[in-house]
Parts: C-alpha cells; structure tokens; sequence
C-alpha cells in the first residue's frame, strides 16, 4: 500500500488511504503491540475527525479502549504515552503536508516509534491479506483524558524570561497555535495562530522557502531578533535571524550544546543525522562531547538516541530529540531552550546572525531534490565514481551514502516518504561546492 512509509502511514486521504483502512489500522493496532487501551490525539484538518472516527471503530471493535487526547501536537502524544504508561498510541496528521494528506504516527510503550519494519509492515500486510476484522464481544469504550495542563506544566521548566529578545512566531495554523501564547505570552508578534487544517496562508513546511516569506517579512518590518516557524503539528521548529536570514536547521544541534553542555554541564553523546553539516561536530566537541552519526527520521533517531543513551540530537528537518524528553522529539521544547540561549547572548551584545556565523564554517549546498524513478543506480554510481576518483576520509553506508574527503563531502539518499532521490553537498569554500555539485547533477541528469 502506497501510504505505508518508514516512519508512518500517510498519503493523500481518500485516494491512498481512506477510513475502511484506518479502521483496519485500529483494529488490528492492540493485537500488535499487545495493548488494552490506545492513546489517540488528532490535529485539525478537515479530515482528521473522520479518520479519528473509524480509527476508535476499528481500536474498539477488538475490545481495547480509546483515550481520547482530543486536539494536540504530535509531541504531546509522544510525551503523553511515557508520562501515562500507555502500551500504543496514535497521532493522526500528516504533519507538514498539505491539507489533502493525512496520516498517523504510531508508538508503543515508553513513547518507543512504530515504524515500517517494527510493526507497520505487519499492519500492512493484514490489510493487503484482507484478514478478517478482530470483534471482541465485550467492545472497547472511548474515555475521554485531558493531557493539556500537564503537558504545559512539563513545558514551562525551560522557560525563562526572554525580555531582551523582540520575536516573531508563526504557527503555520497548526497545532502549535494550540500551547504556544500560554507558554510565551503576548509579547511576541504572532502570525497564522489560528488553527486551521486548510491551511490558507501557506503550506505547513518550514523548509520549503516560500513558506517561510511572511516570517521573512515581519521579522524586517518589526526589527525582530529572531523569528520562529512550526510546521503543521509542531514536531519540527526552524529559525531565521535578525537580518531575516533562514538557519539551516542542523546548526540548532550546535546551538542546543548551549543549554546542555554548557549552562548544564552533562557530558554524553550528541546525535545528528547523516546530513548534518560538520560544523555541528567540531563545535559540539568545543564542549568535550562526541556527535553520532545515524539515519533520517524518529523511527530510527528515537531508537539511537535511547540505545546510546545520548543527551540530545537533531535532524536538517527541524526535529530536535531530547532524553528529558523521552528520547522523542519537540518542536516547541526546542524553541523554549533556543529562545534561552539566544537571550543570554542577546544581553552579552550577541546577535542571532553573530552567533551562526561562529558556528557555520562551510560552504553548504542546501537539500537537493531530484525526481527520479531509478534512484538506487543513480545513487550508486556517484558513490562508485567519487570513491575511486578521490581519496575517501571516512564513508557511512545507511540510509543512502554519506562520504567524506579531504576538503569536501556529500550525502546521497533515496528519501523515506517522498519520490526524489536527496543530495547535500558541503565544502570548504564556494567555489570548491560548485564543482563537486556540478558533476553530481551531471551523473544524476543520466537518470532523468
């Protein structure tokens, strides 16, 4: 089924999934993760209600019960089935897609990811089996739990006062219109808070450039030290400075050693995904900790980050991982410790902009996207021919290729959720980029 992904089940609703397979999803959810009751929360779009409905259908019928969490960001849930012990949860959204996807984010006890190969795979083929529906006699009942407070309660530990900061918000009318102004206050200038699943002012993903226009502008009309965009259920958050200029969100990861090898003192692994660039590391390091390396995307960024026991870690997507934070990534958690962060250099005369620029230290070509049918050769072959035509430092061979070189590297991948084939090319000068992206687009073009 075109839907089932990696991290999730998602896809244009009504034409790659509709509510006869989130019933099936349901019903077959307990037997999988061996659970009596479902944690459930929704965002707002318009067909979210309906998947909720025969999602609980399909989770009752097999006779365990719906908490039903009612409107949240997907990290509430993460946060939620830790805090409360619950065995399965679910999250219905499509996260920074636009308003004809839906979807849902699974995870079993301990906030632990459900992905492709630990569990959905299985979903998948009952479904693509037509395997019976399970009907318990005694049906499950749908028990409504207010998780709101307590969650705001967590978040408000890393609050401080960031009274010498001006900042801009926008919420892309998603679900961090939900918490955002009881955590933060009046004083920031809000945008988009509204909640509304069709998106009207722009499409909920802070990476694509086009979307992040309206914060651009108001971040320069207003004389705004930092501006600040969610995407639409508030699991990524990404940055523009002073001078409105949009931070690559992998640098974060290097900003947050602030906050936990700095102001806290821990010393642990830090964990990034194999995209990050190498200023991440090296400035990492400053604070006598150690970056891993690992794959894209929570199903597995999750999983690492709990095996190594590791601090934090980030992703180039805008998801931020946290040990305090069951291992699970938080948008809005993210933005407490960088609006922490960013505050205490402000009051040392430290801008935004200033404080990137000392952490950024190549020439970085940004994530390129190829629309490919057959991205395995294409991938391949880049990696066969820079490997034999140069001297290769260090090479990691999971989720695509990532191979480093004496004053340049790249990363190739095929892309977990979406048709295209991923290229990040990082240099140690301008012009040295431009050479090395040039070939790789002339390799990759025989593909077209």
């Amino acid at each position: 089924m075109s839907a089932f992904h990696a991290y999730d089940v998602r896809g244009i609703y009504n034409t790659e999934f509709n509510k006869e397979d989130a019933y099936k999803i349901g019903n077959f959810l307990p037997q999988l993760l061996n659970a009596s009751k479902v944690l459930v929360g929704r965002d707002v779009r318009e067909s979210s209600p309906e998947i909720f409905e025969y999602l609980c259908k399909g989770i009752t019928d097999s006779g365990a019960d719906v908490y039903n969490a009612g409107l949240t960001t997907t990290p509430m849930i993460y946060w939620a089935t830790a805090k409360y012990d619950f065995d399965a949860s679910v999250m219905i959204t499509a996260s920074h897609n636009s308003k004809e996807y839906n979807g849902l984010k699974f995870s079993k006890k301990n906030a632990l990811p459900v992905g492709y190969d630990t569990g959905l795979k299985t979903i998948e083929q009952q479904i693509i089996n037509n395997e019976p529906a399970i009907l318990n006699s005694k049906k499950g009942k749908i028990i409504n739990l207010e998780i709101k407070q307590d969650y705001l309660n967590f978040q408000r530990q890393y609050l401080t006062p960031i009274t010498e900061l001006k900042i801009a918000i926008d919420c892309s009318n998603g679900m961090a219109g939900l918490l955002i102004r009881e955590l933060l206050g009046d004083n920031p200038i809000y945008i988009n808070e509204e909640l509304d699943g069709t998106f009207p002012n722009h499409e909920p993903n802070p990476l694509v450039l086009k979307n992040v226009k309206q914060l651009h502008d108001i971040v320069i009309k207003e004389g705004c030290d930092l501006g600040i965009i969610f995407d639409g259920d508030a699991d990524r958050v990404m940055f523009v400075d002073e001078k409105s200029q949009f931070i690559s969100p992998d640098l974060i990861i290097a900003l947050l050693g602030h906050y936990f090898l700095e102001e806290k003192g821990l010393k642990g692994k830090v964990l990034q995904d194999i995209r990050t660039s190498k200023s991440v590391p090296e400035y990492i390091e400053k604070f006598g900790s150690k970056v891993h390396i690992w794959k894209v995307g929570r199903a597995f960024a999750a999983l690492k980050l709990r095996e190594l026991d590791g601090i934090f870690g980030g992703e180039l997507a805008g998801h931020y991982y946290f040990r305090d934070f069951y291992y699970s990534d938080s948008g809005i958690l993210a933005c407490l410790l960088v609006l922490r962060i960013i505050n205490k250099f402000k009051e040392q005369g430290t801008t935004v902009s200033d404080l990137i620029h000392q952490i950024s230290n190549y020439a970085n070509s940004g994530e390129l996207n190829f629309k490919i049918e057959n991205k395995e050769s294409a991938i391949n072959e880049v990696k066969n021919y820079f490997a034999t035509e140069e001297k290769v430092i260090a090479m990691f061979d999971f989720d695509g290729y990532r191979l480093e070189f004496r004053d340049w590297w790249f990363s190739i991948r095929p892309s977990n959720t979406e048709p295209y084939l991923r290229l990040l090319v990082e240099a140690i000068d301008e012009n040295i980029l431009e050479i090395k992206v040039s070939k790789i687009k002339s390799i990759i073009k025989k593909y077209n």
